[in-house]
């Protein structure tokens, strides 16, 4: 299929703004809506076509916004609805498009509907998903909540209200009730908020847990393992029998395929099965979807507990999603985002020797995939983990509620503090050093989180000024699929699927085939002869490095595209 033939998102590259850590134009500490539009020209300059703003609402700030008290107005600290509307349209002048994130799974516990659902009698109590305590418990007593459903910010699920002897549900913090989607005047709130938005200009979402809004009735015991407090069997709560019904009413109530809006969901327990049904271009329900199962390999049972991946793994569950969704659906690609560690320290190597080889090398495999890519602000330029030793630097509401509860499990501090290294929300949530001053550019005033380690030399004046820039890597990447219609939409094929040091696969279209070739590792690594398509009369139209004339041996972490010959 030809790029004239699919939607323009498909063809397009995102770039992700975490706004409280991009820019602070006030020097309050905290990045806002004109610092987003003083930094505007580095997207600009890097390609991109979408900017995804993460959530910029009036909110009590315990999840990081993800915690909603009004989706129609801009919380202070960002800014204004007139700052905002002068962002639409700096953005749109620079050819770009502007995304927000929709958190409608739930609201923050001060959101009015979810003030007045508390009162019994109130018309907005069926808004939101009551339940009386267990049989045979008194209310507010351990044990006495309805369901032994785990919240994924640790505790229970349910927290008990005294004031109507109920409970109610909350998959995330307390401070965030999940809305009831069963209830239609819900649904033509959020659809009506989301008509506000689009005609203000906003041209898509990112859709936060989406495929947790249609849960499986009626709400009961999951199973729970061994030593584990509570259940975590997601499938009671995730891809519910109402699912594709809510997705596709979204659709038509707002207009999303009339109007070409953009739309990833973001998806929990999501296979490719899912994947495809929902993103089908024969039904109107999203564009595309957020997995997380190349981002859980590295896990055991949660973040806290990590388990070494093999590249075999990676690349081989990539390929799956890649064959899964060719003739159907569309991938999103991504290895960064505000939720997960830094891909250089993740997947790569963020030693000096070898960050900015890796972090080429992990740019190259990711984008040369087909789908929508995804940069996280500071990928572009190799940020690193944070760096962080011990639980009072992390402001992350997850990593203090698995720390306590692993902790009260017996866990040693040393092994938490460790794997949160590696793996907590804030590595990707540190502000975003822009130069090697004190604050990196970032704010005048004290920043509300710590920049990560190593930001005096890791920032965007130093990179840009760099000979093997990472930056420049990506503007390339990006050109080249703007450019080429086999980057955007040719065939893929997974070569060498075994072999844990390098990463190989050809894209195809008509006549034309690219090989890519990544040595991903610190080593030297020979390409093994006569088991990839031969390099005679091939062009090499992109490396990550200065690639010699010695086709046979790639530099540790080093990435070629070839165009090969095809007679």
């Amino acid at each position: 299929m030809q790029s004239s033939q699919i939607p323009w998102w498909s063809q397009a590259v995102v770039y992700q703004v975490y706004p409280r850590s991009f820019a602070d134009s006030d020097a309050d500490g905290v990045g806002d809506l004109r610092g987003i539009l003083s930094r505007l020209d580095h997207l600009s300059d890097l390609g991109v076509d979408v900017v995804w703003l993460s959530p910029i609402y009036v909110s009590p700030q315990d999840d990081n916004g993800y915690d909603i008290a009004d989706y129609q107005a801009i919380d202070p600290m960002f800014g204004t609805l007139e700052d905002f509307d002068a962002l639409v349209a700096a953005v749109h002048e620079r050819g770009m498009k502007l995304v927000m994130d929709l958190v409608v799974n739930h609201t923050s516990d001060e959101h009015p509907w979810f003030v007045e659902a508390k009162q019994p009698g109130s018309a907005k109590r069926d808004w939101y998903l009551w339940r009386p305590a267990r049989d045979g418990f008194e209310p507010g007593t351990p044990g006495a909540e309805p369901t032994n459903w785990g919240s994924f910010f640790g505790g229970s699920a349910w927290q008990y209200d005294e004031a109507s002897g109920e409970y109610y549900l909350h998959l995330f913090s307390r401070k965030q009730p999940d809305l009831n989607w069963e209830n239609p005047e819900v649904r033509q709130a959020v659809y009506a908020m989301m008509r506000w938005w689009v005609d203000r200009g906003v041209d898509g979402f990112r859709m936060d847990v989406i495929n947790l809004i249609s849960k499986n009735y009626p709400l009961t015991d999951g199973r729970q393992g061994p030593g584990e407090p509570y259940s975590f069997e997601i499938e009671r709560v995730a891809n519910g029998p109402r699912l594709v019904e809510f997705l596709e009413e979204m659709n038509a109530e707002v207009g999303i395929d009339e109007r070409q809006l953009f739309t990833v969901g973001e998806m929990v327990s999501c296979t490719a099965d899912h994947a495809r049904a929902y993103t089908s271009r024969h039904h109107h329900r999203l564009g595309m979807v957020f997995t997380f199962e190349h981002v859980q390999l590295d896990q055991r049972t949660g973040k806290l507990t990590p388990n070494p991946v093999r590249l075999s793994e990676l690349k081989q569950n990539l390929a799956h999603w890649q064959r899964a969704l060719a003739e159907d659906g569309w991938n999103s690609l991504y290895f960064e985002n505000h939720d997960q560690p830094r891909s250089v320290s993740r997947f790569g190597d963020d030693s000096p020797e070898h960050r900015v080889a890796s972090a080429k090398a992990l740019a190259t495999v990711l984008h040369l995939h087909q789908g929508t890519p995804y940069v996280y602000q500071g990928q572009e330029i190799g940020v690193t983990n944070a760096g962080f030793t011990t639980i009072e630097q992390y402001a992350d509401i997850e990593a203090h509620g698995m720390y306590r509860q692993l902790l009260a499990a017996g866990v040693p501090s040393e092994q938490l503090l460790d794997a949160l290294g590696r793996m907590g929300r804030d590595n990707a949530r540190t502000p975003m050093p822009w130069d090697g001053s004190p604050h990196g550019g970032f704010t005048t005033g004290t920043p509300w989180l710590p920049l990560g380690a190593g930001h005096e030399t890791i920032n965007v004046v130093a990179d840009r000024a760099a000979a093997d820039s990472i930056f420049e890597h990506y503007r390339k990447l990006i050109a080249l699929r703007h450019e080429l219609e086999v980057v955007r939409t040719g065939a893929f094929q997974l070569l060498l699927p075994d072999d844990d040091t390098l990463w190989a696969f050809t894209r195809s279209w008509g006549d034309e085939v690219l090989l890519v070739l990544a040595n991903m590792s610190s080593y030297l690594a020979s390409v093994p002869v006569g088991e990839l398509p031969s390099l005679e009369d091939a062009r090499l139209i992109l490396s990550s490095g200065s690639a010699g004339t010695d086709v046979q041996t790639l530099q540790p972490w080093e990435a070629r595209v070839y165009r090969l010959a095809t007679g």
